[in-house]
């Protein structure tokens, strides 16, 4: 990398993910937050004052964006010229999020996109950078779509997923057929706190709105192989899902069960967890955390109060792998929902594609 940082702008600034990347991008090495941008309700308030009595993190709102005057997220003629890429996690509707997100990108500003509006674009790398680094040559295709020279959108998949699917990547080799998984979320996935949803204290709900649909189909996606410009989904393994949302403040637990075409040993499978170095921890990304997979042999490990936070909350927690009646094993797995499964996500992502030439500076 240059010396020089990039220009970022992060739209939807002032929600729950909105600070989280704010937060995350305070010193980072590669980028600056120049611009931040909400609905047009914030719009031109300083950030301090948009998000003064909602600000959710227990760290302080960085000096240098708090005093930035917030923009429209809609004026995308006038962002697009003063940054190099966004950042997006708008609270809008699926279709206008979607459009939002070509709209910059066609105005040849990248997008790395915490929103599911596009997850489904065949042409639209949806990725986990240690998982499926190489969707992102299908960019190539999205340009020549868009008729764009350097404008895209990249995506990460949803939060639920983040804890099981990298568990079972390296697993693979194995033919993982038929995978049943039950997820137990934090609140803070649904942009919530204890004191903003006071009806969870002391309860589990069991059911999260399009939560269990995205479980079982985004890692087909993310599994799937480039064809003619496009990510064909795969077809293994079958997954069926629950997702429950826990009086938890972060942190999104998965019990998993795994039916593999040839049974692994189970020492075997601790050891793949604990030897496997991905992409972009070998490239030093620095939102990389090593080792990405921790796994504890301690019976009460992972648990979502002491290792939610493990890497920096870009780490994955693994823990009581042991045979099961029904699958082959069955083991538990835990990610943080806003760092790993949101904001961080997407700034590793954006290390990735700009260490590998897709996002550079205007």
């Amino acid at each position: 990398m240059s010396q020089k940082k990039l220009k970022v702008g992060v739209l939807g600034a002032t929600g729950m993910v909105g600070q989280r990347f704010v937060a995350l991008l305070e010193n980072h090495p590669w980028y600056e937050v120049t611009l931040v941008a909400a609905s047009a309700n914030s719009a031109g308030q300083k950030y301090a004052e948009a998000v003064k009595g909602r600000w959710t993190l227990k760290t302080a709102i960085p000096a240098a964006t708090a005093a930035l005057t917030v923009k429209n997220a809609s004026a995308v003629d006038e962002i697009a010229r003063e940054v190099d890429f966004v950042f997006c996690a708008v609270d809008m509707s699926k279709e206008e999020t979607a459009k939002l997100e070509e709209d910059y990108a066609r105005r040849e500003t990248p997008v790395v996109s915490n929103n599911s509006a596009h997850r489904g674009t065949p042409d639209v790398p949806m990725m986990v950078p240690e998982v499926n680094p190489e969707h992102a040559a299908v960019i190539e295709a999205q340009r020549r779509r868009l008729g764009t020279a350097r404008g895209f959108i990249a995506v990460k998949p949803n939060c639920s997923i983040q804890s099981y699917v990298p568990a079972l990547h390296p697993l693979m080799k194995f033919g993982p057929k038929r995978v049943a998984v039950c997820t137990y979320q934090a609140i803070s996935g649904a942009g919530k706190t204890f004191e903003s949803w006071p009806e969870m204290v002391d309860n589990l709900i069991p059911f999260i709105k399009g939560e269990e649909e995205k479980s079982e189909q985004e890692p087909m996606k993310i599994w799937g192989r480039l064809e003619g410009g496009r990510i064909e989904k795969a077809k293994d393994p079958i997954i069926t899902a629950q997702c429950i949302r826990v009086p938890a403040s972060d942190g999104h637990m998965a019990a998993a069960f795994v039916a593999f075409d040839r049974k692994p040993d189970r020492a075997e499978v601790i050891e793949l967890w604990r030897s496997w170095e991905p992409k972009p921890q070998k490239m030093g990304l620095p939102s990389a955390p090593k080792p990405f997979l921790t796994y504890f042999e301690e019976d009460a490990r992972p648990q979502t109060k002491l290792d939610r936070d493990i890497g920096g909350g870009m780490g994955v927690a693994v823990g009581r792998l042991r045979p099961d009646a029904l699958f082959d094993y069955r083991f538990v797995s835990l990610s943080h929902n806003t760092v790993r499964g949101a904001a961080g996500g997407a700034v590793l992502t954006a290390e990735l594609l700009t260490a590998e030439g897709w996002i550079q500076a205007k």
